[in-house]
């Protein structure tokens, strides 16, 4: 039996008591309304006579008054009065063929209230008995900042799941309003759960104004879902299908040639950016930080994005030149491989942090770099190969030491494990399997060895137990997500497939899927956002740009594959909004207020085009960490996947990923491979002086621009087909 509180123990009962204010029949669902004197009730009805209760609306120290209940089949509207002040709750069904409950509640208060307790809005009703005696299995919920989503299953009664999505963008006025904040919302104990209204401590809601309490989404589904390929599959189909029927907000363009240049200017020229030892520059991890090593992962986070730029361009880059000149001194002879720290500079480490000692590693950053050397090596570069193969047996002897469960800190040469679990019993760093995979078959690549995909095997095995808790660090869970489908792909084998789905998912229960517009968040647009780790409190620059890079790539990837079409809607969704979004961890983009007057680390350039590392929303300030100098790539990743030079007269930019690319005399074909009901956006940027006339098709129909301008064209096109453009000078 669970413990309640007093919210819950009576609503049972409550609702059997009162009389139907209007039910409703969708598909095998029935839904009712009941007004039980201090909440608003939406009761559902299972087609295996389960039920469950969403409180639209509650009355606080109060009891409501029906006013008037309209329903015109479109939608339902209560008014609720109260002696605290009047409430509207609006439901509707906007997809009936799913269904899809949404409900919005907005309240206008008589008097300036202080509200210092909010009940949760979902409980399991059951035939006999209490709702204590139910009992649930919560599979995921929001942290933080994330999405106000809720996907669980009633297992007493076994009445089936549901998922649960609070648009708390509506939210953002009254957080505005009192001072409050968006994060934890969604969640609770069973079997009180769902969403709770942020507290007010600091500012009261003030009074005569209407603010949105609520704005819920329920799909409900009668099977109890238990599996973890199972709950990944429904939770992505479920996530689209709330994402369809939710507004979602304008694109920003960004002119990422431009930002390009303006990082490349400040990234040469900036002193604070850069360390020399023996006569070779390299990069500082952070802005100004000279007294931390120079650590191989930054050199060869900006060269990888930055050697993608150069050859976009056509334009010779010597800072590439440099920071490959670098590389061969972080090969650490002692053990056989290339270091985290550069060694000749071993002696700076500190200790301030566990990892700031001579040989201790973070076991994803052993990897990270050599996967980036694979790709250099792929790309015909000698000096990366032969790095990469001077250290390729020292990884693979480490995997089997620790088989291939690598914990977070270990030392390097005797392999003793420093820190074995990132929280009690919440295991190591668990994707880490996922990146030795996904190196081992970059590896295999290069090589045709079968050794390395006998590894990439062993490896990605080690996931299969780890469900939705995959994810230790975004960009490695992506990374594995795309090299678990490549495993599918050479071995026909659906246990990879359905590990990469659930990469995903453990990808896509970590984004903020509404936009905050209160405190510093109004400030820039956060909608689609991605955190860096499970637990951060901010997102990162660095992290978001290799998700973006990789999960890009996962869709050319999968272009022979029967995807999961959730996946061909939420792959190409994310990158759209990351393309337009991540310009702003630039801080000149941003006001100077909302910037942190303390630095963990190094210092802060409000004028310079080097990347934050944090992001806050709300009421925090960003830039805490520093000024992250190897997230500078940020510009040279966006460029070469969105943008196509066509000679020196025009770019065209599309934020979708581009399948495909073909270009015939005064035409180009591109394919775009996401959801056709979706849409994205085209441009075509005139460079030059020269007079051009555009024609654009798609999937042969004529298209108008909505906008245009002497040097610009704007389009919207579907996010599946085939774009044809032609020009005449």
């Amino acid at each position: 039996m669970h413990t309640v509180t007093p919210w819950s123990a009576t609503a049972q009962a409550d609702i059997e008591n009162s009389e139907i204010l209007l039910e409703r029949k969708i598909s095998s669902f029935t839904y009712q309304l009941y007004n039980t004197g201090d909440s608003l009730w939406i009761t559902a009805i299972m087609p295996n006579s389960g039920k469950i209760a969403f409180r639209a609306a509650f009355a606080m120290n109060s009891c409501f008054e029906l006013s008037n209940l309209f329903d015109d089949q479109d939608s339902i509207v209560v008014i609720l009065d109260s002696r605290l002040g009047s409430y509207e709750v609006r439901i509707n069904f906007p997809d009936t063929a799913v269904p899809v409950l949404h409900y919005t509640t907005t309240f206008t208060a008589a008097v300036p209230l202080m509200i210092p307790f909010w009940p949760r809005d979902i409980i399991p009703l059951t035939k006999n008995g209490s709702v204590e005696n139910t009992n649930g299995i919560i599979h995921m919920e929001q942290f933080g900042s994330r999405s106000g989503l809720l996907f669980a299953s009633i297992t007493k009664p076994k009445t089936g799941s549901f998922f649960y999505f609070q648009n708390l963008t509506s939210l953002s006025e009254y957080c505005e309003a009192t001072q409050t904040e968006s994060k934890n919302t969604v969640g609770g104990k069973w079997p009180e759960v769902g969403f709770q209204l942020p507290s007010t401590d600091k500012l009261p809601l003030p009074a005569g104004k209407a603010f949105i309490l609520s704005d819920a989404y329920v799909i409900l589904q009668t099977e109890v879902v238990n599996k973890p390929a199972v709950i990944c599959e429904h939770f992505l189909n479920n996530l689209v299908k709330i994402y369809k029927v939710l507004q979602q907000p304008e694109i920003e363009y960004n002119n990422w040639p431009d930002i390009a240049k303006k990082v490349i200017t400040d990234l040469t020229n900036n002193k604070g950016a850069w360390t020399q030892k023996n006569g070779i520059p390299y990069l500082n991890a952070y802005l100004c930080d000279y007294e931390t090593p120079a650590e191989s992962m930054v050199q060869l986070a900006v060269l990888i994005p930055f050697k993608e730029y150069e050859k976009w361009s056509s334009e010779k880059q010597p800072v590439c030149d440099d920071l490959i000149k670098g590389l061969p001194a972080f090969y650490d002879p002692k053990i056989k491989c290339i270091n985290r720290w550069l060694p000749s500079l071993a002696q700076l480490l500190d200790g301030s942090e566990e990892q700031k000692k001579e040989m201790v590693m973070d076991s994803w950053y052993l990897h990270h770099p050599l996967m980036n050397l694979a790709r250099l090596a792929l790309h015909g570069n000698k000096t990366a190969e032969q790095l990469l193969l001077d250290s390729i047996d020292y990884v693979i002897r480490t995997a089997h030491h620790f088989d291939y469960k690598w914990p977070v800190f270990y030392n390097m040469e005797t392999l003793e494990i420093i820190k074995k679990e990132t929280a009690p019993g919440a295991g190591g760093e668990n994707d880490v399997p996922g990146s030795y995979t996904h190196l081992m078959l970059l590896v295999y690549k290069l090589t045709k060895e079968k050794r390395y995909l006998k590894e990439a095997e062993k490896a990605a095995k080690k996931l299969e137990d780890l469900g939705v808790s995959i994810l230790y660090q975004a960009n490695n869970t992506a990374f594995a997500a795309g090299a678990l489908l490549e495993l599918y792909k050479i071995t026909s084998k659906k246990l990879y497939l359905d590990l990469s789905y659930i990469c995903l998912a453990g990808l896509f229960k970590n984004v903020q899927l509404y936009d905050c517009r209160y405190g510093f968040g109004k400030n820039y647009t956060n909608f689609f956002s991605i955190f860096p780790l499970n637990d951060a409190p901010y997102t990162a620059a660095y992290e978001e740009l290799e998700v973006y890079a990789a999960l890009s790539e996962y869709l050319i990837q999968a272009e022979d594959v029967q995807l999961l079409p959730a996946v061909k809607t939420l792959i190409p969704e994310f990158v759209k909004y990351a393309v337009n979004r991540i310009a702003y961890y630039y801080p000149p983009l941003l006001p100077k207020e909302m910037l942190s007057d303390e630095v963990k680390t190094g210092e802060l350039q409000h004028d310079l085009w080097i990347p934050l590392e944090d992001l806050y929303n709300g009421w925090e300030k960003s830039g805490q960490v520093g000024q992250e100098v190897y997230g500078a790539g940020m510009a040279f990743g966006v460029v070469p996947r969105q943008y196509i030079k066509i000679d020196e007269d025009f770019l065209i930019f599309i934020d979708y990923p581009i399948m495909h690319q073909s270009k015939t005399g005064k035409s180009i074909t591109i394919h775009l491979d996401g959801d056709k009901e979706m849409c994205c956006n085209l441009k075509i940027l005139k460079l030059g002086k020269r007079s051009i006339k555009m024609t654009v098709f798609q999937d042969k129909k004529l298209l108008s621009a909505f906008h245009k301008t002497a040097e610009i064209h704007d389009y919207k096109i579907s996010g599946r087909g085939l774009v044809k453009i032609k020009w005449e000078y």
